[in-house]
């Protein structure tokens, strides 16, 4: 059966309309452990108060972090920076709970730098974008 609908670029004011749907059926099926987005997201700065990295992610309501961004300025690169927002991101999920760090990066990412931190892939998308892989890594975390 066919409705007569439209089909609308999302409006901000739609967006919770849209995140209360899926939040609403997800919770009727698997209760909540946790709050249903608890925002992880932080940066590191230079001497000179110059934003030279960040990580965007969250925890969400099965007590897992979800790394969305790690982001490390280039002169930056290789000096444990993101090292230490991985771990700082990390102990703060630690502490509100989650027991599980969930994220996906790109084979000319940071494939190498995750699997030395201790994550694990647990599936990949191969010739996304064409010629390249797409990683999913996860790494239990500890109390």
């Amino acid at each position: 059966m066919q409705h007569n609908l439209t089909i609308e670029v999302l409006q901000n004011e739609d967006r919770k309309t849209v995140i209360n749907g899926i939040n609403s059926y997800n919770l009727s099926k698997v209760t909540a452990l946790a709050d249903v987005w608890t925002p992880a997201e932080f940066v590191a700065k230079n001497e000179a108060g110059v934003v030279i990295g960040g990580i965007l992610g969250g925890i969400g309501y099965w007590n897992g972090l979800e790394i969305q961004i790690l982001w490390v300025a280039d002169d930056y690169r290789s000096k444990d920076i993101g090292k230490q927002l991985l771990q700082h991101a990390e102990d703060f999920a630690t502490a509100k709970g989650a027991t599980i760090s969930i994220l996906d990066t790109f084979d000319f990412q940071a494939e190498g730098f995750y699997l030395k931190n201790g994550y694990t892939p647990f599936g990949e998308l191969n010739n996304f974008p064409n010629g390249h892989r797409r990683i999913y890594l996860s790494k239990t975390l500890n109390p």
